[in-house]
């Protein structure tokens, strides 16, 4: 009999990107090794597995609906993703008291540091300092619990031991992957960018995300890029995904295109796989941890990925020259960069083989759920050594 797993987070289905990606494929596949329920903000579209959605952000609400479902669904194991739902899931079964029930926490991000990098260049920097005092605290209490700590970020080991002088032994980093869709999917639909050719098509992925800004800096950055190169409009064009125009409260050039939201999935896997370039314009106190998931879609659509350094952070194995084109943070920079390689795409399609060549062999999600399983039912298996001696 099949262990139960509930799985704890804000996966919201009202926003299909950024914090839903993980929770929602996670969920997905965990099915293969665990009786799965999804909690989450709004789960309605989550289909695979029973669901219950919390409807608020509250942390009160958060540990109502976790206590109910611990007694209705009697876990074995609860994966409680992020600070909020981590702070609940571990309230709860300290009220609860079910000795044969474990917890392991996962950090998307390191936000204490996130915001801290911020500080001094978002508009309300007082604001944002009390989210970082609030955050530290939140995430030291989940840090010091002991509970096991499943980091998508490769340097949240690191970074722990940096802000609260704490050496654990029990964070594992499993970083995110990539969905079928686009690593198997068959072109069969008209170049959506027809219109824009022969130029090259650089896409930028840019929803509006709930509460980080890092989004919107790297939009003003491929603008400011744009603007560089608004003399080469036969070379280069640009198209921004998840933004509509009347969001940006600035002059634009000609050669930047802003799509919404598009229609479907299966229109988002198109746009990708027809355009020509993945662009990454991060700059340095954006603090992209959610550029992964757009990297890594990137990269399993055998695109040329140009970033800056930001943009890669968590995501060390690729590496600059080998799989993708790393840049400075300088505007004009960036912009001759991108220039050079719409110019001579084929010269480095050899860097998007090779990254879409490691995707294939590492970064599925089936391939992370499995590593995330391994680490819950080790954790399972010493709570109930624990229990038991």
């Amino acid at each position: 009999m099949s262990k139960r797993l509930l799985l704890v987070s804000t996966l919201d289905s009202n926003q299909p990107f950024g914090a839903f990606t993980r929770p929602f494929y996670l969920g997905q596949y965990l099915t293969k090794y665990f009786d799965v329920c999804q909690l989450g903000l709004n789960c309605s579209t989550v289909d695979y597995a029973p669901s219950v959605s919390v409807g608020s952000r509250s942390l009160s609400s958060y540990i109502k609906a976790i206590q109910k479902s611990i007694d209705e669904f009697q876990p074995d194991v609860v994966y409680a993703q992020e600070t909020l739902p981590g702070l609940a899931a571990l309230i709860s079964l300290a009220i609860r008291k079910r000795k044969n029930c474990s917890l392991a926490l996962d950090f998307h991000t390191f936000s204490a540091y996130e915001y801290w990098s911020r500080l001094f260049s978002v508009a309300n920097p007082l604001n944002e300092f009390v989210q970082l005092i609030k955050t530290y605290l939140a995430q030291g209490l989940l840090i010091f619990s002991g509970k096991p700590i499943i980091a998508a970020g490769e340097s949240t080991p690191q970074l722990v031991k940096q802000w609260y002088g704490y050496n654990s032994s029990n964070i594992y980093c499993v970083g995110n992957g990539v969905t079928e869709d686009f690593l198997n999917v068959e072109i069969t639909t008209s170049d959506p960018f027809e219109k824009l050719r022969p130029a090259k098509i650089v896409v930028l992925v840019a929803p509006k995300t709930f509460q980080f800004p890092s989004n919107d800096m790297s939009v003003s950055m491929a603008i400011d890029v744009a603007k560089c190169l608004e003399n080469y409009g036969d070379k280069v064009q640009f198209v921004v995904i998840g933004r509509d125009a009347k969001e940006i409260q600035r002059s634009l050039p000609s050669n930047i295109h802003f799509l919404g939201f598009l229609p479907a999935r299966k229109d988002f896997v198109n746009h990708l796989h027809h355009a020509d370039i993945g662009f990454l314009p991060f700059p340095k106190q954006a603090v992209a941890g959610g550029a992964r998931n757009k990297t890594l879609d990137y990269f399993a659509s055998k695109k040329l990925v140009i970033s800056t350094p930001e943009g890669m952070r968590g995501l060390e194995e690729f590496q600059h020259l080998k799989h993708l084109l790393v840049s400075g943070y300088a505007i004009e920079e960036v912009a001759n960069l991108v220039l050079d390689a719409a110019l001579n795409l084929d010269k480095y399609q050899p860097l998007a083989d090779a990254a879409y060549t490691l995707i294939r062999e590492k970064y599925s999600w089936s391939a992370k759920a499995q590593n995330v399983a391994e680490v819950l039912m080790s954790v399972n298996k010493n709570q109930l050594i624990a229990t038991n001696t």
